[in-house]
């Protein structure tokens, strides 16, 4: 039988398994824009913003992986990642017309890590709010 405390240890466990693996892909995105590899490359181009947007989401992904190893800003980085993840989605949809498959599923991981991490979340509120 399983006791809360055993079920509360099991599902951190597993959000930090989640986190390990969502902040791989992000840092292998990342790489991929600072490389100007494809398709990175060709969706920023039609994006028509320039290379620095293409870093500047480099630095972005960068900066949320390793947010995720960090207990008190996991929740944040899982909820910045879900917005990154619509605007990826919305990209693929209305500039570069490929599968949003992708996007939609790290947008529901990403979304997973944000409610998951949701106290830690409102905890880092608290204390920025009443600072």
């Amino acid at each position: 039988m399983t006791t809360p405390t055993t079920g509360r240890r099991a599902a951190n466990v597993a959000l930090w398994a989640l986190q390990v693996v969502v902040a791989g892909f992000f840092v292998m995105s990342a790489v991929s824009k600072f490389a100007n590899a494809e398709p990175s490359a060709s969706t920023f181009e039609a994006i028509g913003w320039g290379d620095w947007f293409r870093y500047f989401v480099g630095v972005l992904e960068v900066a949320g992986a390793v947010a995720l190893f960090v207990p008190r800003l996991a929740g944040v980085a899982g909820l910045a990642f879900a917005g990154l993840a619509v605007c990826a989605t919305l990209t693929e949809v209305f500039v570069s017309g490929g599968s949003v498959v992708l996007p939609l599923v790290l947008l529901a991981l990403c979304a997973v890590i944000a409610w998951g991490r949701r106290e830690s979340t409102a905890r880092l509120w608290a204390q920025v709010a009443g600072a």
